[in-house]
């Protein structure tokens, strides 16, 4: 079975984003995400529209590769470096806010759950969910490049 690690990141969550959107009911963006920021760092909102699926198919990503992660850690993957004119450039970490209002989210469709103090980890259904959509991404990346079926151990059909 290919493992998310498998895939290009862009893809598989472009895919997971696409598939929140149209089966997940539990995840929408609150009427707030489209006028706030991230974080301090960047300068403007976000302009893509489906925005919020996909830092929520970010996130899935994120806990499936990395096991129990909080926010604060996640503040820190989701942060930059934020430049004041004529003095040095600094990291900012994220906001806070959308990313525990989107994990929460995750929590209520049952793709996600609390590991005690130490983060959250996925579910089975989170894990399948991302196995699935991996899967069908693999297969379809095996019929465009034909000679990914010597590197992988799927094999196209």
């Amino acid at each position: 079975m290919p493992l998310a690690k498998n895939v290009p990141a862009d893809k598989l969550i472009a895919a997971i984003a696409e598939y929140l959107k149209g089966n997940v009911k539990e995840v929408t963006p609150p009427a707030w995400s489209a006028y706030s920021k991230t974080g301090t760092h960047v300068e403007r909102i976000p302009t893509q529209t489906d925005f919020w699926y996909s830092r929520a198919a970010s996130l899935l990503r994120r806990l499936y590769i990395d096991g129990p992660v909080g926010t604060e850690r996640l503040r820190s993957v989701y942060g930059g470096r934020f430049k004041k004119g004529m003095i040095n450039e600094h990291f900012y970490k994220s906001g806070a806010s959308a990313l525990r209002k989107v994990l929460q989210q995750l929590e209520t469709a049952g793709l996600v759950q609390k590991k005690g103090t130490q983060g959250r980890i996925l579910t089975d259904k989170g894990v399948s969910l991302i196995d699935r959509v991996a899967y069908k991404l693999l297969r379809d990346l095996q019929k465009d490049m034909p000679e990914l079926n010597k590197y992988l151990s799927v094999k196209a059909k």
